[in-house]
Parts: structure tokens; C-alpha cells; sequence
């Protein structure tokens, strides 16, 4: 048991220089990619978390997590559950179906049973952020749908395996289904759920 208590010190750390601009300002970006789906963002801060695959997972995690989100990840670990509850009141939970927030590693699988939000409370969904490869640089993907102007097309290096026939079954559940962010390390990339990700052709 005493080889474990480091990692749980080293849990306290990684979280905002300054909680309440860093924050706001992450929560901005947020908010601007998601109403511009497909515009690459860059986080600035320097954070880290034992478990979350980098700055951009772990500036959304300290924005958007408190006592109210379960979280779920694909990496979870007793020195990511204590950073949670430190950092943000979050707590992790096991089960998928519980999850507010969702992080996937780079290369973790999509999970099931996430919550899709009801015909009346449609907010009542998860938000799923997934760590890839690169963005601007691999396999090209088109993009239209409320906040694109026309067609955008965009590049994913390392989706998970399935991830554009997700991306239609969810978006054929409008007004439920889930929304996601891909990080890339400081990088990312909003996907709201009114968002046609379709393979392209060219």
C-alpha cells in the first residue's frame, strides 16, 4: 500500500495556474468550437492529469467536470479519481450509462451505453471526448450542418475503429445523442450532435 501514496500525491498536481481566467477561457474556447464544428482550437494552459491523454482533455476536464458530472474514462485509475475529486468535486464512476462527461484515450474504443438524453430533456446526454492521433493531418472527413457554412472538410489521424458509423447513428437520434470533442493533444475539434461527419470521397 505505501508505493501508492506517490501517485496519489501526484494527483494534486496539473490543475490551472490560475483556476478562474484559465477556466473562463477554456470555457470560451469550448463555446466557439462548438458553434464553428470542424475550426481547430488550441488549449495554452499547462495542465495534466493521470489518466486524461493530454493538455486539451485535461484544460475540458477542470472547465466542465464538478460534484454534478460523473465522469467516465477509459483509463481510470485510484490517482485519476483522487485528481478528480480535487481538482473539480467530479467523481468517477464505472458504469457508462451514468457518465455526464466520457475521455477515451488515444486508441480506447467508443463504450456503449452512454446517456443519449430523452425527446424532452434532450441535455440530459453525455459529452464524449476522444484523444486522436492528429487533427489537420490523416484521413479526410466532410462536415455540414448548423454553424457550417456549405461543407467543411476536415483531417483525423487515429479515429477509434467505427467511429464515422457513430457519428451517423447518433446523428439520426437528433435531438438526443451525444456530443464530442476530438483532442489531439493541446488541440481540438468540436462535433456537436446536429453535425453530419461523413467519410470523403475525394
Amino acid at each position: 500500500m505505501p508505493h501508492d501514496i506517490p501517485s496519489l500525491e501526484a494527483s494534486l498536481d496539473g490543475g490551472f495556474g490560475q483556476p478562474v481566467f484559465e477556466a473562463q477561457a477554456t470555457f470560451r474556447l469550448v463555446m466557439d468550437a462548438m458553434a464553428r464544428p470542424g475550426s481547430c482550437h488550441r488549449i495554452k494552459a499547462d495542465v495534466t492529469a493521470p489518466g486524461l491523454a493530454g493538455p486539451a482533455q485535461t484544460a475540458l476536464a477542470l472547465t466542465l467536470c464538478d460534484a454534478d458530472t460523473p465522469v467516465w474514462c477509459s483509463d481510470a485509475s485510484p490517482a485519476l479519481g483522487a485528481w478528480f475529486a480535487f481538482h473539480t468535486g467530479a467523481s468517477l464512476t464505472a458504469n457508462p450509462d451514468q457518465a455526464a462527461f466520457a475521455f477515451i484515450g488515444l486508441n480506447g474504443i467508443t463504450p456503449e451505453d452512454l446517456p443519449l438524453g430523452t425527446q424532452d430533456y434532450p441535455d440530459r446526454s453525455a459529452t464524449l471526448v476522444v484523444e486522436v492521433g492528429c487533427l489537420g493531418e490523416g484521413e479526410r472527413f466532410g462536415l455540414t450542418g448548423p454553424g457550417i457554412d456549405g461543407h467543411y472538410d476536415i483531417a483525423i489521424e487515429g479515429l477509434p475503429e467505427g467511429f464515422a458509423a457513430f457519428r451517423a447513428a447518433n446523428r439520426a437520434l437528433f435531438p438526443r445523442g451525444l456530443d464530442v470533442v476530438l483532442t489531439a493533444g493541446r488541440d481540438l475539434v468540436a462535433l456537436p450532435r446536429s453535425t453530419h461527419f461523413i467519410p470523403s470521397e475525394g
